[in-house]
């Protein structure tokens, strides 16, 4: 027969982590050679490894003979007692019968697919609301910028048509066509081929018309 002898359980702590692999190395109180050690040996209570937090662990060799911590805890959790009572008991514990014939977990389940049903209905008929309100707002007119603030339309000025130009292009292009500098300048900006400004000063017929220190007519 071979007797199994108890594994020597080390105090230390996570001295690295990687998160994204699920594994580290932990080293011992006094000692210096970092363990591997897998987030499958950790207790499973919800915590994440961290690096710095004191363990208490074992150590085994793996497969290839590498050393690895196993069966890891941490200070003040305790070790998990396996559970002696019979199958059929424990399962009989578990689901504890009412009177009326259905066990207390199936009643309790029905009573909370009901009370869910009821939120989700609750939270759709509300979102109903929110969307016709959107809509009906949506298809509201928009007053018009001519409105007043009552709704009823104000009455808009009457446009007046743009003032015929005193002159027009007829094809003249010399001062002695002229009749004033007005007329000229006019013929000068907006005429094609007009031969009145020979200096190339914008001032036509500073001779004839335009006459003076800014071209102003006498």
């Amino acid at each position: 027969m071979i007797m199994k002898t108890n594994t020597a359980r080390f105090n230390g702590k996570l001295k690295k982590w990687n998160v994204e692999r699920g594994f580290g190395f932990v080293v011992a109180e006094h000692g210096e050679q970092e363990v591997f050690a897998h987030v499958s040996a950790f207790p499973r209570d919800g915590h994440q490894p961290v690096v710095g937090e004191p363990l208490s662990f074992e150590i085994e060799p793996d497969k290839d003979g590498r050393k690895r911590a196993v069966r890891v805890r941490r200070p003040g959790s305790a070790q998990p007692a396996p559970d002696a009572r019979p199958r059929g008991q424990a399962r009989a514990s578990t689901s504890t019968r009412r009177p009326n014939g259905h066990t207390r977990s199936s009643g309790s389940s029905f009573g909370a697919r009901i009370v869910g049903i009821l939120l989700l209905a609750a939270l759709g008929w509300w979102a109903y609301g929110q969307y016709r309100t959107s809509v009906a707002v949506r298809a509201a007119p928009v007053p018009s910028a001519s409105q007043g603030l009552l709704g009823a339309e104000t009455p808009q000025a009457p446009t007046r048509p743009a003032p015929e130009p005193l002159f027009r292009c007829d094809g003249r292009q010399h001062c002695s066509q002229m009749s004033s500098c007005q007329e000229a300048k006019f013929f000068l900006q907006n005429c094609p081929d007009t031969k009145m400004d020979g200096d190339g000063d914008g001032i036509p017929c500073e001779q004839q018309l335009c006459t003076g220190a800014f071209g102003y007519s006498r």
